[in-house]
């Protein structure tokens, strides 16, 4: 599991990033009508639970709550939870949700125009909320990471989820990859990935270094190489925004 997470290295201005998460074969994430539970096998499963339990923090668009209600806990190995962080410019997250529960710490992470008196009731409760600047398009992942950063947090593990995913990949900001593979073929569904601004081949996000661990489902893990793909980014950071999955 741990060659799959790579090598952890914090930088000043982020924590490391490992992105994370299952698709069919045909490189589908849920079905037409969101439902994505469960594409990947049971021992798929246990081995996201222990990089949950590997990391610092686990990160998640609203989109992800509002359709799948996760936990987001380690559970099906031995191992402590990481804190959880929710993407939310607006605080849609409901109050009964699973993510807000005791039995790990969360983080909402929200823009200035979200309602202060909710943001007072979550704090209430013991939710952690922090306001971060706006794009065009949403919250500044940028900044969300460099919020992280500041309180400590040196590994984060995405978990998406599919603007989340995009998000980060067009801003540059993956360390490593981590695709569980199952074998399965759904046709028209949710793509993990939507669009990057690539035009041609030669432009497209390079992965490097690969390590592949197979169970019913096929593991992959790749280090991102940012380094032809970066100056575009920067152009297109107002992309970040779409962090929040509306």
């Amino acid at each position: 599991m741990m060659r799959l997470l790579g090598h952890v290295e914090p930088s000043i201005e982020r924590p490391y990033v490992v992105l994370k998460y299952a698709q069919t074969l045909d490189g589908r994430i849920a079905t037409t009508n969101g439902d994505s539970q469960w594409i990947s096998g049971e021992a798929e499963r246990q081995i996201s639970h222990a990089m949950r339990a590997a990391c610092d923090a686990v990160v998640v668009g609203i989109g992800t709550i509002l359709r799948d209600d996760p936990q987001l806990t380690v559970r099906m190995v031995p191992g402590a939870s990481p804190l959880r962080v929710v993407l939310d410019s607006a605080l849609r997250v409901p109050m009964k949700a699973k993510v807000l529960s005791a039995d790990a710490a969360t983080l909402v992470i929200t823009s200035d125009r979200s309602d202060p008196a909710k943001r007072e009731n979550l704090k209430a409760v013991g939710v952690g909320v922090h306001v971060v600047p706006t794009t065009a398009r949403g919250l500044d992942i940028p900044a969300v990471l460099a919020q992280l950063r500041d309180a400590g947090v040196e590994s984060v593990l995405i978990e998406g989820g599919a603007k989340v995913v995009t998000s980060v990949l067009a801003a540059a900001l993956v360390d490593r990859i981590v695709v569980g593979t199952a074998p399965k073929i759904m046709g028209n569904g949710t793509n993990a990935i939507g669009d990057l601004g690539v035009g041609r081949v030669t432009e497209a996000i390079r992965l490097i270094n690969r390590t592949v661990q197979v169970t019913d489902d096929v593991l992959m893990g790749w280090d991102v190489d940012n380094s032809h793909f970066r100056s575009k980014a920067a152009d297109d950071r107002q992309l970040v925004g779409a962090g929040e999955e509306r």
